[in-house]
């Protein structure tokens, strides 16, 4: 297994992988544009090859970085792929001194375990909403808002 940054030969796999998904309301789609624009905050995990997850952290401000789009193929869940992502984001956090990561997420639980705690989307800075606007659920967003406070 090899955690990278993401490169442009990757984006048709991410499309899939994290569209995949958000065809099942699990997570915000990403258009193809919307990844080339953000190709630099994404990682991708490859096993023989082949793009089996990916993720990005976005740096919203000075002190706020946000994990987005984090996906798993199916048949690769549950072997801790999500668990090193997310592991490898908060590394980088913490390398650029940002004090405060954040997720917006249906899946609680997993992030739970790795020490982030719930928060409400209200005492989010106002930068925090700079994406939610253009969000087809927005303003009545389901998805749970979960901090992780960097040592």
């Amino acid at each position: 297994m090899e955690i990278r940054k993401a490169k442009l030969g990757d984006v048709e796999e991410m499309y899939e992988l994290v569209n995949k998904y958000a065809g099942k309301g699990l997570m915000l789609s990403r258009s193809r544009s919307m990844l080339y624009e953000t190709l630099r905050d994404f990682i991708v995990v490859e096993i023989d090859r082949q793009v089996v997850g990916t993720g990005a952290l976005h740096l919203m401000w000075l002190d706020l970085a946000e994990i987005r789009a984090l996906a798993v193929k199916d048949n690769y869940t549950r072997q801790g792929i999500g668990k090193k992502m997310v592991e490898f984001f908060l590394e980088e956090a913490k390398e650029m001194r940002i004090p405060s990561v954040f997720t917006l997420t249906y899946q609680p639980g997993f992030f739970a375990k790795l020490g982030f705690t719930v928060v409400e989307k209200e005492k989010m800075p106002q930068k925090f909403w700079k994406d939610c606007i253009n969000c087809p659920k927005f303003p009545n967003c389901d998805e749970v808002c979960m901090e992780y406070r960097v040592k």
